[in-house]
């Protein structure tokens, strides 16, 4: 089994200048400007990922292509990701592909609960998704976001119990959090960032922007 690498050590491998580690690992998009030359980068990357015997998640759309890079036995970072990850971008540049990075996100949902295991079956069964260890669910196609429960040690009712978490490059968090507040929303606190902030819409229902800093090492 390859060991884990934390955030710090894929962003200080070389090659991976384009990419930025979210919740779920190592992302970066491709901004292609058309179908076909996506399909060409996707092709690309389809050889470099059966030859490392390693293979990212691919989102092909008409105007870029979305990668994301995880060892999934470990379920975190490896250094077959940061292989993979520069050989990809390799591969764009040679295509003539452009890497916009701070295009990238992942957002999860998150529901507060008291007993988790009684609420957890209910929404697997409602949405089709699978269980991921103890406290997540997971579309199995990949297609829509994940759902973590959160453990409650004592009843609450005045805040909403299912809120919005949204990773971002740390780089964009204070631009990201500007333009919420911008839009009319606050800052409830700061007090765990950067690992994340807690903010809220004119009716106080809240959100999370989270970065991977200040959560240690993996």
């Amino acid at each position: 089994m390859v060991d884990e690498i934390s955030p710090e050590a894929f962003h200080a491998s070389p090659g991976t200048d384009d990419w930025r580690v979210l919740f779920e690992g190592a992302v970066t998009r491709f901004s292609t400007g058309s179908f076909a030359s996506g399909v060409r980068l996707v092709d690309a990357i389809g050889a470099l990922a059966d030859a490392a015997d390693h293979h990212p998640d691919v989102d092909l759309r008409y105007s870029g292509v979305t990668v994301r890079l995880l060892t999934h036995e470990v379920g975190g970072l490896t250094a077959k990701d940061a292989e993979l990850a520069g050989a990809i971008s390799a591969a764009a540049r040679e295509l003539g592909v452009v890497a916009d990075p701070t295009a990238v996100e992942t957002v999860q949902v998150t529901i507060d609960a008291l007993d988790r295991d009684a609420v957890m079956p209910f929404w697997a069964a409602l949405l089709g998704y699978e269980p991921e260890g103890d406290s997540d669910l997971v579309d199995p196609a990949g297609r829509a976001p994940g759902i973590w429960f959160q453990t409650m040690e004592e009843p609450r009712s005045e805040r909403n119990r299912l809120h919005i978490d949204v990773s971002v490059p740390p780089d964009q968090a204070a631009s990201r959090i500007a333009a919420a507040i911008g839009a009319g929303g606050r800052l409830v606190t700061d007090a765990h960032a950067p690992a994340w902030w807690v903010l809220s819409d004119p009716e106080g229902n809240e959100a999370c922007v989270a970065t991977w800093q200040g959560r240690g090492e993996a």
